[in-house]
């Protein structure tokens, strides 16, 4: 979606792509590991914790037990500005799905209507009223209204990331059978194809390890309320699909590969910038490289 509204999205998506495996690795992987190996999965701080209380996060209670004093509120403070972050992320995002289900006519044909700056401004209103509900916390059942709504998203990541990988493979199968060559294509994605058939086979397995988790939870009996609060995505998710195909009456699972249009809503760039200093000076080195050996 950023890559829409990007200046120079041929240079700055792979940038920023790559930049994902590190800032998930540094800022996740490792940072979990340390977190784990200090605080106890069965420490009273974790287990007395409810909803979305920044005073029990495991990174606070890490610190805390470390013995660090004062950084604790500090990382409270950081906590609170990256919860900002994703605030702002995702009403990005959200608005700009919103426009583009109305482009494509899955949505009332008014959230498609965007100011003179290009901002779609219907969407943001909704999006806006939508947080409003967070004053629902408030109330005495605000616990149980706040798992309700985290059920409805529970399983988002696993849709989309699965949607991303899905994608991506039919628009190399489209590509290639276009009879395009992959070096016309701006970037290219490490793993290729195959990463992304990875993807999409642990997002399955992921999906399945959920329902049967959801439906056989550890420790206890199986239970509806359980079962809903952990799986509620997926059957809205699979609802809404069939809405769709009844509302459309298109039956058909796709586009087929050879009738793929990869063209169409593409941005042209006949004049490319020009190089930055950092590049004219690798193009150089690269053509001394090339000249030596």
């Amino acid at each position: 979606m950023a890559a829409a509204e990007a200046a120079d999205p041929r240079k700055s998506l792979p940038k920023a792509t790559k930049q994902v495996f590190w800032r998930i690795a540094g800022f996740y992987v490792i940072s979990l590991l340390i977190m784990g190996i200090i605080v106890p999965n069965s420490s009273p701080d974790l287990l007395n914790s409810s909803g979305a209380n920044t005073k029990a996060s495991p990174f606070v209670l890490a610190i805390k037990y470390a013995g660090v004093k004062g950084l604790p509120s500090v990382f409270n403070a950081v906590i609170t500005i990256s919860v900002m972050s994703v605030a702002n992320s995702c009403t990005y995002g959200s608005t700009r799905t919103m426009q583009a289900l109305a482009q494509s006519g899955m949505a009332p044909k008014f959230l498609a209507w965007i100011d003179k700056k290009g901002r779609p401004v219907w969407p943001v209103v909704i999006q806006m009223l939508f947080g409003l509900l967070a004053f629902i916390n408030e109330a005495t059942t605000g616990a149980t209204v706040f798992n309700w709504l985290l059920a409805l998203t529970g399983l988002s990541s696993f849709f989309v990331w699965g949607s991303i990988c899905l994608s991506h493979i039919r628009f190399r199968h489209g590509w290639k059978a276009a009879g395009r060559s992959l070096d016309d294509l701006a970037f290219k994605s490490q793993l290729g194809i195959y990463g992304s058939y990875v993807g999409v086979f642990l997002v399955v397995v992921c999906l399945m390890a959920t329902f049967y988790i959801s439906l056989f939870p550890i420790g206890g009996n199986p239970n509806a309320q359980a079962f809903f609060e952990s799986y509620l995505a997926a059957p809205i998710a699979i609802a809404l699909f069939l809405f769709w195909k009844l509302f459309s009456r298109d039956w058909s699972l796709g586009v087929k590969v050879r009738d793929m249009d990869l063209d169409t809503g593409r941005r042209d760039f006949d004049v490319l910038p020009p190089p930055s200093e950092a590049e004219r000076h690798k193009s150089i080195g690269r053509r001394l490289s090339e000249a030596i050996f």
